[in-house]
């Protein structure tokens, strides 16, 4: 393993890393539903090349669907991004002790013994048990939307409270704290904020959720945290710092993914409104709508990134031990070896459910159930409220965020 390490270290001394792409590629400023635009796949050579990462070094790019499987399920590659050499895409604090509960950046046993801990929680039949509290966040917040009068911005009214407060009943935080954890959990998913910043951000939930977590041992409540800390922290099976940082892993993901999709999907269908009546009409179209959408939106368009602990082969290429590979996913749910037009939003394409928007293999987001079920709650509801919902903005004019982790729009000012 040694040699091998450094062997592949000298040859990236011999590549022209400046002379490579760089990446992450930003789609363009007009369109949102563009992940990347001409000139930047015009640089790109074939489905599996080299790009320049943004904190220095490159990395092997794989953005074609079956490559992107192939990796994302191989054993050989780390998802730790403290390992040396790891391609890193977004600004990271020092590695923490106490911080061992973040279980998406671990390998084997280590990820294991977390992901176990959580797949009950998250099972479909546990999801469709909460479906009328997600149901009740969603006409709640669209009243108080509907409230406020027109014109409004749906991100601010809509799509950023639903999935805080559904967040907040599920994990059994306050949500008189939300505006709190999404100001933080903005900074933490912006590319833009520096290493000092995410620390920050990081110190401040961890106080928030370890005052939290201590609260739960002594007035438990009916919530996902409760019963960690009963069935898992007083027997000694995890530790209460362990939870607290399972616990702002699953705040911090299951906000920010889910408020701009549902952002987006709302934007696509002021842009097809008659996607939106068939809806309105027919709340059956409402699960393969939601898998397109998730396909033709894919909010993690920087990818997942991984780094190479032995010599392999993906996709016909060779991977050195020691080198970083990213798995574009939004450039792998638009493949055109597997989705016709892919380019074309098709809510009755049947292939959609080949989409790998929640990543693929042992680290696919454990969330997956949870999220399909607020959007598509999310949509069927706006939908059937606000018939003559439209946007007040051209598609171009809507400010989007291509900084930060998962791609969403700033704000999408409405009318009805």
């Amino acid at each position: 393993m040694g040699d091998l390490m450094g062997d592949a270290v000298g040859d990236m001394a011999e590549i022209d890393v400046a002379g490579l792409p760089a990446y992450p590629f930003i789609g363009p400023d007009d369109d949102p539903f563009t992940p990347v635009k001409g000139s930047d796949l015009d640089r790109f050579e074939g489905p599996i090349g080299k790009v320049r990462l943004p904190f220095g070094g490159w990395a092997w790019l794989v953005t074609r669907h079956e490559d992107v499987r192939q990796l994302l399920r191989h054993p050989g590659f780390s998802s730790d991004q403290y390992k040396p050499g790891f391609p890193v895409l977004n600004p990271i604090p020092p590695k923490q002790d106490d911080a061992s509960g973040l279980f998406i950046f671990m390998d084997g046993d280590a990820h294991s013994r977390f992901r176990r801990m959580l797949t009950a929680e998250f099972m479909i039949k546990n999801i469709r048990r909460i479906e009328p509290l997600i149901e009740k966040d969603v006409i709640e917040a669209l009243e108080r939307m509907r409230s406020l009068g027109a014109p409004a911005d749906l991100m601010n009214e809509f799509a950023l409270p639903v999935p805080s407060m559904t967040i907040c009943h599920l994990l059994g935080v306050p949500y008189a704290d939300h505006d709190f954890f999404q100001h933080h959990s903005r900074v933490i998913m912006d590319r833009k904020s520096g290493p000092a910043e995410v620390e920050e951000a990081l110190g401040a939930l961890t106080v928030l959720l370890g005052n939290l977590v201590k609260a739960k041992r002594t007035d438990p409540g009916e919530d996902l945290l409760s019963r960690l800390v009963a069935e898992r922290v007083v027997p000694g099976e995890l530790r209460e710092d362990e939870l607290v940082s399972l616990a702002m892993l699953l705040l911090v993901a299951g906000h920010e993914t889910t408020a701009n999709m549902i952002g987006l999907s709302a934007l696509v269908l002021l842009e097809h409104p008659e996607h939106l009546a068939a809806l309105r009409e027919d709340p059956g179209l409402a699960p393969g709508m939601v898998e397109e959408l998730l396909r033709y939106l894919t909010v993690v368009r920087t990818g997942l990134p991984r780094l190479a602990l032995e010599d392999a082969e993906i996709g016909g290429q060779k991977i050195r031990a020691g080198e970083g590979v990213v798995a574009m996913l939004a450039m792998s749910n638009r493949d055109s070896s597997v989705f016709g037009d892919p380019d074309e939003f098709d809510p009755k394409r049947r292939e959609a459910h080949r989409h790998m928007a929640f990543g693929f293999g042992l680290h696919q987001c454990i969330g997956q159930p949870l999220a399909r079920a607020e959007l598509r709650i999310a949509l069927l509801e706006l939908a059937r409220r606000f018939p003559g919902l439209r946007s007040e903005r051209a598609l171009a004019d809507v400010p989007q965020r291509p900084m930060a982790v998962t791609f969403g729009v700033a704000e999408l000012p409405v009318t009805w």
